[in-house]
């Protein structure tokens, strides 16, 4: 069928049910692309009608090079998303009840992700986007919708996927800064770094629910001090110096409202690559690094805190330790066991966010209160060994103790936004003023132990759907009858990963847990799927949705589904 076709379809639908909708699915040649309708709407009110444009590569023209490798690839795709994202956006209208007249691509944040919306290959450009059918009531407005599909969506589709009626200086340029930052990202490792932050970055953001730039005279561009400088060489920015972090333990420290919350947060998020103009372009993070925070009332499942917190007043086995409403210090102990077991090699802590008992106890806490009667063992006491034994390296603002001095190799000092290499400093410090507290481990760190998940503990289903998975935000998994809480997922950015994640834990229970697989390569397992089929290997349906995460993610919100049960290992 063709455009014509769909045209009269439309036109014969008028007045009738909205179920009558259903009639338009199946596949429609315009002389521009192929229309794909793949499910409609039962109802004005319910999730719009997922449809898909395929543009073959002659009429889309975009040269090889611009998708010559992943970095490229996705670069071009989250481009094209915007500009699909905008015109549809524009093109929109209100044509009746419900969600009647949308038109809709998720809109893109500030990074530059990895996304099922648009594809590219040589064979044509796709893109997937969402329709609210027009109705009156329950009643289709037929001549409205074809206003809609057969004349506003081939202006948008035209506007956005073709070559030739795109900025091609901007969308070099789109390219251009995310491969330079997976370059940056990769030669992170060989100059023994866990972190970089180019000169001129700006890193304030305008707000915390606007992660836009900061603008204004007010606004200190980035410079680093000198004795952390370092040169990148990158295939389009050429020679960039800016902050290397060397790998251990480094504190940044400085006065309140001095900077040192806002360098922490850019380097919690350089795990991902930015849009130009963005400020964070360079700025560049070891990607498997995971922000850790207290998180009091979260449940844990037989998790091993036992390097952190044993010998608790009620003879609880804190190697196999559960909780379905842990503390602030049991919470941040087991997000820190969770995170080196999803093979974090970088954890990044603000004091703002930690359990002040996890963190330190001092000199004086100590005589009053003896180690025999705290369970805890103190972070302060585990940070050195968790980059010695694990590989872990830490960043840590820190503004309350100088007795982390002792245990740092780098301390940067922020002053009015300003970063200083205060580490000599700090070390004469820490000699002229002995901190006197005792150290308070009783054993080594040891081997944090495994676990396996028992399949029948995630159950995706609700009435008489198999799986029922939505999320709310960037807060809040639904995944059947089960909520699964993830706002203190830092690092989740996009409401796509959320869905993803939902949908990939369903495609883990139904393919990769078996009742032996652990927890880490069930999730290695996951991570492979996308790289092999992008991330339609998570779905048979063709949905546009979907954001790519890191294991790091998925781990994070399976090990936050309540019902979850494990066997240790």
């Amino acid at each position: 069928m063709n455009e014509h076709d769909l045209r009269q379809m439309l036109g014969r639908l008028d007045g009738r049910g909205y179920p009558a909708y259903k009639d338009i699915r199946g596949r429609y040649d315009f002389s521009l692309f192929t229309l794909h309708v793949d499910h409609v709407q039962g109802d004005p009110f319910a999730a719009p009608s997922r449809f898909r444009v395929w543009v073959p590569a002659e009429r889309a023209g975009f040269p090889a090079e611009t998708f010559a490798n992943p970095s490229r690839a996705v670069a071009l795709r989250d481009f094209l998303a915007r500009r699909f994202s905008r015109e549809a956006h524009a093109a929109s209208d209100r044509r009746g009840s419900g969600k009647s007249g949308l038109i809709a691509l998720d809109t893109p944040g500030q990074e530059i992700l990895d996304r099922s919306s648009v594809l590219v290959t040589a064979e044509g450009v796709e893109a997937r986007f969402l329709v609210g059918l027009p109705a009156h009531g329950r009643r289709i407005l037929g001549r409205q919708a074809a206003a809609m599909i057969c004349d506003d969506l081939p202006h948008i589709t035209e506007r956005s996927l073709l070559y030739a009626n795109l900025d091609a200086t901007a969308l070099d340029r789109h390219i251009a800064v995310s491969e330079d930052a997976d370059t940056a990202r990769a030669k992170l490792e060989e100059k023994n770094l866990c972190a970089f932050v180019a000169d001129g970055s700006i890193l304030p953001r305008r707000s915390g629910v606007d992660d836009r730039p900061l603008t204004g005279q007010k606004v200190v561009p980035f410079r680093s001090p000198p004795a952390l400088s370092v040169t990148f060489e990158l295939p389009h920015a050429g020679a960039v110096s800016g902050m290397g972090i060397p790998r251990g333990v480094t504190l940044i420290v400085g006065g309140g409202y001095h900077g040192k919350s806002t360098l922490l947060h850019a380097l919690e998020r350089g795990v991902y690559n930015h849009v130009p103009g963005d400020g964070r372009e360079v700025v560049v993070t070891d990607p498997t690094a995971v922000k850790i925070r207290a998180e009091d009332g979260r449940g844990i499942a037989a998790v091993d805190i036992s390097a952190f917190i044993s010998n608790l007043p009620d003879g609880t086995d804190t190697s196999v330790f559960s909780s379905e409403n842990a503390s602030g210090s049991t919470s941040q102990a087991a997000n820190i066991v969770e995170a080196i077991q999803a093979e974090a090699t970088l954890l990044l802590l603000d004091e703002d966010t930690c359990a002040t008992n996890f963190m330190i106890r001092d000199r004086r806490m100590q005589e009053l209160v003896a180690k025999t009667g705290e369970p805890i063992t103190p972070f302060i006491d585990r940070v050195r060994e968790l980059y010695e034994t694990c590989g872990a390296s830490s960043i840590l603002v820190m503004g309350g103790s100088g007795d982390y001095f002792e245990v740092a190799d780098t301390v940067i000092l922020m002053d009015s936004y300003v970063p200083e290499d205060a580490t000599p400093r700090a070390k004469e410090i820490a000699a002229a003023h002995e901190a006197q507290r005792s150290v308070e481990v009783d054993r080594p760190l040891g081997t944090l132990r495994r676990r396996r998940p028992l399949p029948a503990s995630l159950d995706p289903s609700k009435g008489r759907r198999d799986a029922k998975i939505t999320t709310r935000g960037l807060k809040t998994i639904v995944f059947g009858r089960h909520e699964i809480d993830v706002s203190a997922v830092e690092q989740f950015v996009d409401n796509g990963q959320l869905q993803a994640v939902g949908q990939a834990m369903y495609v883990a229970r139904e393919r990769f847990m078996d009742g032996r697989a652990d927890l880490l390569s069930i999730a290695g397992r996951v991570d492979e799927l996308p790289r092999e089929r992008g991330l339609d290997a998570l779905d048979s349906r063709r949905v546009g949705s979907y954001v790519r995460f890191r294991k790091q993610e998925f781990l994070a919100a399976l090990n936050r589904l309540r019902t979850l049960r494990v066997e240790p290992v």
